[in-house]
């Protein structure tokens, strides 16, 4: 695998995005690797636990590779999302505990791999966020769905149209953190985390899981309705003037068109 380092220790497998020049940034290769990662950990019967995690101590995932979105069509665009949002189900799912180390940004694309993680553990200088309309599109890998889950429909909205990054500090008074620590501390209490799970029965770990994602089964039909929101957003002149604007390093000037 190029942008993924991928090891196990002591029962607990170690993920990390690799691709620190584009701050951890998500292309298409790089989910594929992503769900290649995941169906192994599904099979292994040594793990017990994951800690995910980014390159370097700037940035978890600092979102997707804007640079792809130049050449995308509406039909792309809901590709791009369902298979995002199909590999981000597949962490959701998964039997062992997921727990996302985030060292940094966690923006857009990877905002969405740490709310689809069962648990998420902050460092002090990490900083999240949903900032796709400032492309002119929304989120398209279950954010809408799954941070109104975790924070409810007025906080999930307010961050999601303005644009605004969320501290670490807020991030745990709005229960999208577990825990907030020093970035020395971040995967030592990850570990720890894991420790105490490596101890209870898998069975009962995995059911636990089970359940607790079956809570939200009645809302999966917004993953469609996001997919397509995605895809319309492709196709307007807002989107193509949004990441002509982030990749010229200048504000966006929006018509609604």
């Amino acid at each position: 695998m190029e942008n993924i380092l991928f090891e196990v220790r002591n029962e607990i497998a170690y993920v990390t995005i690799n691709r620190p020049d584009k701050l951890n940034a998500l292309n298409f290769e790089t989910l594929i690797e992503i769900k290649e990662v995941f169906l192994k950990i599904y099979e292994s019967k040594e793990i017990r636990g994951v800690i995910l995690t980014g390159s370097g101590e700037k940035a978890f995932v600092a979102g997707a590779d804007i640079t792809q979105f130049l050449t995308i069509t509406p039909e792309k665009g809901k590709s791009f999302s369902e298979q995002g949002q199909m590999v981000f189900q597949l962490i959701e799912d998964c039997p062992k505990p997921v727990i996302a180390a985030i060292n940094g940004y966690a923006l857009g694309g990877g905002c969405e791999l740490a709310l689809a993680c069962h648990m998420r553990v902050l460092s002090e200088n990490a900083q999240l966020g949903q900032p796709e309309v400032n492309l002119g599109i929304v989120p398209g890998y279950g954010g809408t769905q799954r941070l109104t889950h975790l924070v409810g429909r007025g906080k999930a909205l307010e961050w999601m149209i303005t644009a605004d990054m969320i501290s670490s500090k807020e991030a745990l008074n709005w229960g999208l953190a577990n825990h907030v620590v020093s970035q020395a501390e971040l995967i030592p209490t990850c570990e720890a985390i894991l420790k105490k799970v490596k101890s209870k029965s898998p069975v009962a770990v995995t059911e636990a899981i089970n359940a607790t994602n079956g809570y939200f089964l009645s809302h999966k039909h917004g993953y469609a309705l996001e997919a397509e929101a995605f895809s319309r957003c492709i196709n307007t002149k807002d989107f193509r003037e949004g990441v002509t604007a982030f990749l010229e390093k200048r504000k966006p000037n929006f018509t609604g068109e």
